[in-house]
């Protein structure tokens, strides 16, 4: 097979630097396994090593800094037949130290090769993931205070199941290049080399050097026996084949003419347990009921049973470019922590906002017109109250109407909840 590499970019590392010596080595692998350009998708990120893939006549994608697997994931499962290979420095496999960890785990077919140069050599010589303690670099003393990562160790102790470890002066690189592309899962190229135009000028780093480094680590050399397992993409594949098939979106075809034709916003205040995104939710559907635009925004806390529970709905006849209200046509109180979370709110509005308000709620002063509503004579449960307030907004035909809530409830229940949720709307007053 040709060489893949690009005649209109050669390579322009400095003189002497050692991912010259691995961009040849990948050609040659490439040409050894017979691929053509088309067969092969390189991803990189930022840094020196992140100029490889614009050497190639390949697919190619250039992202983040240490972001590259992530992407390189993606391509792998949406095209599993391309051969995806990942190149990457050690600052690169720092920064992206989460995602290293994933594609070890995950065991999906990327061979991930790692220019390892001790340092961030583009940026000025600052010290990376992999700097030795004892290393000049451009940081000062910091690298002295962090103990250097051991690629393949992580690599292996997180589940990959190919590692290696080598010099860039290796004279088989093309072939240990290959071996670990033709491998059927996550593969690892850890290549040591000299950064000769940052790290060398301080450190002395000879290939004999790189050697006699190498050779104080247990060697790692291929495939892991105890990490072997199936290819991620595979069984992802076997395992998605027999999921039942998702129901297809729902299709609201307009029925309705809603009670007021412009747009409306409404905001629902409340506390942890009273439904209130799910009142949004219905609110949003009943609109979809008469053709209108929606959109919803919530807001809770993270510790869902607690704190306030806040829905802001727009219903619109026109296009939504801005989400945000500053003086909703329509308020529903009925939580004192969701009134207390946007006391500011109510200064701002006139008589033409609507609240409704349950009784035992108090408001901060305000020029809205008020509707208070006496859930617990009622006897409607404060779980009740959101939906409940919706039925009375229908009667009142104020946004919605009635047919467009029963047509929402429809959409939203089935069964018991839906005859109940029906009751509550018409009983409300």
């Amino acid at each position: 097979m040709p060489s893949l590499l690009n005649k209109g970019r050669p390579p322009i590392f400095c003189p002497g630097c050692t991912h010259e010596r691995v961009v040849s080595a990948l050609d040659e692998a490439y040409q050894n396994m017979g691929l053509k350009g088309n067969q092969i998708a390189m991803v990189s990120d930022i840094g020196c090593s992140g100029l490889i893939d614009t050497f190639f006549n390949t697919h190619a994608f250039h992202g983040l800094h240490g972001r590259a697997l992530t992407y390189a994931t993606g391509l792998k499962l949406a095209r599993p037949e391309l051969n995806v290979i990942v190149t990457m420095g050690d600052g690169g496999m720092g920064i992206g130290g989460a995602h290293f960890l994933s594609a070890c785990r995950r065991n999906l077919d990327l061979t991930l090769i790692i220019l390892n140069n001790f340092n961030f050599g583009m940026t000025g010589g600052q010290f990376s993931a992999t700097t030795p303690p004892e290393a000049q670099v451009a940081s000062g003393f910091l690298n002295t205070l962090e103990r250097p990562l051991d690629i393949c160790k992580v690599a292996i102790s997180a589940g990959a199941t190919y590692v290696t470890r080598c010099s860039s002066y290796k004279k088989d690189l093309a072939r240990e290049i290959e071996r670990a592309i033709r491998h059927k899962g996550f593969s690892v190229v850890d290549i040591w080399g000299i950064c000769v135009g940052r790290y060398a000028k301080k450190n002395r780093l000879t290939p004999q050097k790189i050697q006699e480094s190498l050779s104080k680590f247990p060697s790692i050399e291929g495939v892991v026996e105890e990490n072997q397992r199936r290819e991620y993409g595979i069984h992802y594949r076997e395992m998605a084949k027999g999921q039942k098939t998702p129901p297809s979106p729902l299709c609201i075809e307009p029925s309705f003419e809603p009670p007021e034709k412009d747009r409306q916003e409404i905001i629902v205040l409340g506390n942890a347990g009273q439904r209130i995104i799910t009142a949004g939710d219905i609110l949003c559907l009943a609109g979809l009921s008469a053709g209108l635009r929606v959109t919803q925004k919530n807001e809770y806390n993270i510790t869902v049973l607690r704190g306030p529970s806040i829905t802001e709905v727009i219903l619109s006849p026109e296009e939504i470019g801005y989400t945000g209200i500053h003086r909703p046509t329509v308020v529903i109180a009925i939580g004192q922590e969701g009134v207390d979370r946007r006391f500011h709110l109510f200064s701002n509005l006139n008589e033409e906002t609507l609240i409704i308000c349950s009784k035992d709620i108090s408001l901060p002063r305000t020029n809205a017109s008020i509707h208070t509503v006496d859930f617990k004579s009622q006897g409607i449960k404060s779980s009740g109250r959101a939906l409940a307030s919706l039925g009375l907004l229908a009667k009142l035909k104020r946004t919605i109407n009635l047919e467009m809530l029963q047509t929402a409830l429809k959409m939203r229940f089935k069964g018991p909840v839906l005859g109940s949720s029906l009751n509550l709307v018409h009983r409300i007053r």
